[in-house]
């Protein structure tokens, strides 16, 4: 049941006068549920019982917290109907949607439940003494990662269980051993009141500590940046805009002690289409890429905003089907009024920019927060001279650019802001003669596609999902996969420590038995 509470740490908590209720773009009405935002005292509360609760958690064996992340996915599941309801109602996204989402938040759980049950992902690291080493004796180091504090993350508004309560930064910092508190989107506020209530029962069912997760509602700033500025809290996760990311950036980075804050943040996902692939497959790419622009109205931070290719009839043809292909496409329902409402401002602007012209724009009557597709073109040289140009519109929008050649291609693309995933559309051996604008793509992304869509991210090891800046805030790290983790911890030497006293990870006899870098070689055996 929802109650418009608070949690702070396992109990639920009132005490604001400031509510607000989520929003159905569906129906366009007000959902009936009134949420309680969190007061100054509450968010004080979550920070000190995390700040309490990481003592003991961060000492949490890895098969105890193997059990506690499975257990959240259990009781994720055991939400059932309830859940995808909510989550529809708050969201406007179809049923199909949802049940793909939940299942791949209890996928993300399940998967770091297996990693910290193995073990092998602190990198242990051991260098053993030589105490006649000449000139100098060598100490017995070891090394292992170590996880940092609490976190706090904030729910991501168009991805409500993927990349929110209980989505990728929670999953894996609960995995590194960090206490989360998480800021609820006020969107679906409901949806994340609901996955709440399944950590706070997995747990309290698997002896976790009071306050190992809080979820704090709030309708506005002001609360996300009390929790960046509490001392307790040693670091952020945040998927969103590039406005909101950097205004936490900045205000962990104004801190007496500074921390960081791992934002995933607005791409336009640059697609180069090379000739001979216009020139052989030019209806199937623009159906493709038709499909993939307005897959989930365009929400997702790997739409494909911007088209590459070299002018000619060969991409004169592409536009022209393109545009024929994505005008047959339904629109569907954006997420909120408000994001609707940025959409029509920013393609409003993009279209005023001079020298812009419109190839596709849906002209059809559509239900109320349902964003019409549009597709614009441009030549190389306005779009270089133009900044405007080069920022995302987030929903059903792309532009086509049409260079003059290979070199204004490069040059476009080393002149990019920094992006989550690049695109590469070749025939046979085709990518081969353009190794100076794949080298200016790799420079600027964070993932690379040959012949696909950059919507859709597998969550798997491989998968990077990050880029270089605004795409990210530090394009070191992803925010998908196993590999995620490491935004959570930190890495920590002993030296010449009795071995009784090590961690498990670290100690001779290695009783976890997990592999281990030991004098340079890689090995599960003991010292």
């Amino acid at each position: 049941m929802i109650t418009g509470k608070n949690y702070i740490g396992n109990d639920l908590s009132a005490k604001g006068n400031k509510s607000y209720r989520t929003f159905n773009p569906q129906l366009n009405i007000e959902n009936e549920t009134t949420f309680s935002e969190a007061t100054s005292a509450e968010i004080g509360m979550a920070c000190d019982l995390a700040e309490k609760a990481f003592h003991s958690f961060k000492t949490c064996s890895g098969k105890d917290k193997a059990s506690f992340l499975n257990a959240i996915a259990d009781e994720i599941l055991a939400l059932d109907d309830e859940l995808i309801q909510t989550y529809c109602s708050e969201t406007g996204l179809p049923e199909g949607r949802a049940k793909g989402e939940r299942g791949r938040t209890v996928g993300q759980l399940r998967m770091f439940a297996n990693l910290v049950e193995e073990g092998s992902w602190v990198e242990a690291t051991i260098d053993t003494a030589q105490p006649d080493r000449e000139p100098m004796p060598r100490s017995d180091i070891r090394k292992m990662l170590v996880p940092l504090g609490p976190v706090v993350v904030f729910g991501a508004s168009n991805f409500p269980l993927a990349y929110s309560t209980a989505g990728g930064d929670t999953a894996a910092a609960f995995a590194a051993g960090c206490p989360v508190i998480v800021k609820s989107h006020p969107m679906h506020a409901g949806t994340g009141e609901l996955v709440a209530s399944a950590i706070i029962k997995a747990a309290e069912k698997t002896g976790m500590p009071n306050g190992v997760f809080s979820n704090i509602n709030s309708s506005g700033i002001d609360v996300g940046v009390q929790l960046v500025k509490h001392p307790n809290v040693k670091a952020v996760g945040f998927t969103g805009s590039i406005k909101g990311g950097r205004a936490l950036y900045d205000t962990a980075s104004q801190r007496k002690e500074p921390i960081p804050v791992f934002a995933e943040m607005g791409s336009i996902n640059p697609v180069i289409i090379l000739p001979e692939a216009l020139k052989n497959r030019t209806d199937s790419l623009a159906k493709t890429y038709a499909s993939s622009i307005t897959l989930g109205t365009g929400q997702f931070c790997t739409n494909p905003g911007l088209l590459l290719g070299i002018k000619g009839e060969n991409l004169t043809n592409f536009i022209h089907s393109l545009s024929n292909e994505i005008v047959k496409i339904e629109p569907s329902c954006m997420l909120h009024p408000n994001i609707i409402g940025a959409y029509e401002n920013n393609r409003k602007n993009a279209l005023s920019q001079p020298e812009l012209n419109v190839v596709a724009d849906y002209q059809s009557n559509v239900q109320t927060n349902y964003a019409r597709q549009t597709v614009t073109t441009v030549k190389d040289s306005t779009f270089l001279e133009n900044p405007t140009l080069h920022q995302e519109v987030f929903g059903p929008y792309s532009i086509v650019v049409q260079c003059e050649n290979a070199e204004q291609l490069e040059i476009i693309i080393s002149r990019l802001e920094g992006q989550l995933t690049g695109t590469l559309i070749a025939d046979n051996d085709e990518a081969s003669n353009y190794p100076e604008v794949i080298s200016a793509l790799q420079n600027r992304v964070g993932r690379v596609i040959f012949n696909g869509v950059p919507t859709g991210v597998e969550v798997c090891p491989s998968m990077n999902h990050g880029g270089p800046y605004p795409s990210s805030t530090d394009s070191r790290f992803t925010a998908v996969g196993i590999h995620s983790i490491k935004r959570w911890v930190r890495p920590f030497s002993y030296q010449d420590w009795p071995n009784e006293l090590l961690p498990n990870e670290l100690k001779n006899e290695n009783p976890l038995e997990i592999s281990r870098l030991i004098n340079n070689e890689q090995k599960t055996a003991k010292i």
